[in-house]
């Protein structure tokens, strides 16, 4: 269904960022996401859907790791992995998808780990600062600094965001652009005890697989645009980690958690955001063609597909 956009310029275009990255956390692989989501076609299927795509090639962030590879996790700040790593990637990432964002165009940044939403979130922000966001995944990625068990940084990125927790330094860039009324969570299942605090104590608004199972997803997808955009005027920015699905759909991925959405449901969610007309900025995150095995390419075709079918989802292809 064509949705005219209040916000983008025509003729409409998409401009892929592709981040092969895999610095917030700790399992090889997903920095080949993107590659692979390319390499299946992902950049003619959208022009086919009528948009203009620009895409100059991926993210290059060899200098950065170079310059930054002698340093070690614990010379920088004990249990908090690569932050100098991931601070320095996200500022870049938020610089080109603000850049994107700013001249009217659509900002698809195909990931890599979500930690990078520190950077995608902060560019799209930067453009529409009266955006809100909502956030599929099966985590709540809201640990901060004292509360994370793993230290890995794709597991704290919407606390960075909001401003919860201690600042780090070398994170001086990255502004509070979030605040707690403008995020809405679908998918939720595995949530750590203290991301249950935070997400109570401030109030964040979170629909979890059991208000899916129980209003089912169209009815939960209404009442998260009623949160964040209840007069369906404000530019939505979508991040998507395919762990929102459950591991029978989308196997290839970090983190999978049994019980998630499953295809549909996932599908329907980019379809009826994309049928508001809003959208400014999309993320699909954390695909990983090395998981869970090299072997298994049943498993690395099935993810990789999926991850080009959402966004086609959220960008205008419908059943019909």
């Amino acid at each position: 269904m064509e949705t005219k956009s209040p916000f983008l310029s025509e003729p409409k275009t998409v401009s892929i960022v592709g981040c092969p990255f895999r610095g917030g956390q700790s399992r090889a692989g997903v920095d080949e996401g993107p590659i692979y989501l390319v390499k299946a076609g992902l950049v003619q299927q959208i022009e086919e859907l009528g948009w203009k795509v620009n895409f100059n090639g991926h993210h290059q962030f060899e200098g950065i790791e170079q310059e930054l590879a002698p340093i070690r996790d614990a010379d920088v700040l004990g249990t908090v992995k690569n932050p100098k790593l991931v601070s320095r990637v996200c500022e870049a990432v938020a610089k080109t998808v603000g850049d994107h964002a700013r001249k009217g165009e659509l900002p698809l940044t195909l990931g890599g780990d979500h930690s990078l939403a520190m950077g995608t979130v902060s560019g799209v922000f930067s453009a529409y600062p009266d955006a809100c966001l909502i956030w599929c995944d099966a985590h709540a990625d809201i640990n901060t600094v004292e509360s994370t068990d793993s230290g890995n940084l794709h597991g704290m990125p919407v606390s960075f965001l909001l401003g919860i927790g201690e600042k780090l330094p070398m994170f001086e860039w990255l502004k509070p652009v979030l605040t707690p009324e403008r995020i809405v969570y679908i998918g939720l299942r595995d949530v750590d005890k203290a991301e249950k605090k935070i997400l109570k104590d401030n109030g964040i608004k979170a629909f979890s697989m059991h208000e899916v199972d129980k209003y089912g997803i169209g009815k939960v997808v209404e009442m998260a645009l009623d949160h964040v955009n209840p007069k369906r005027t404000l530019p939505i920015h979508l991040s998507f980690d395919v762990d929102a699905l459950d591991p029978t759909v989308a196997p290839s991925t970090g983190t999978p958690v049994r019980g998630g959405l499953s295809f549909r449901e996932g599908h329907y969610i980019c379809e009826a955001i994309c049928e508001t007309g809003l959208l400014v900025g999309l993320d699909i995150m954390e695909v990983n063609p090395a998981l869970p095995n090299m072997d298994d390419k049943m498993s690395v075709k099935q993810t990789v597909a999926i991850g080009c079918s959402l966004t086609r989802a959220s960008l205008g292809e419908t059943l019909l």
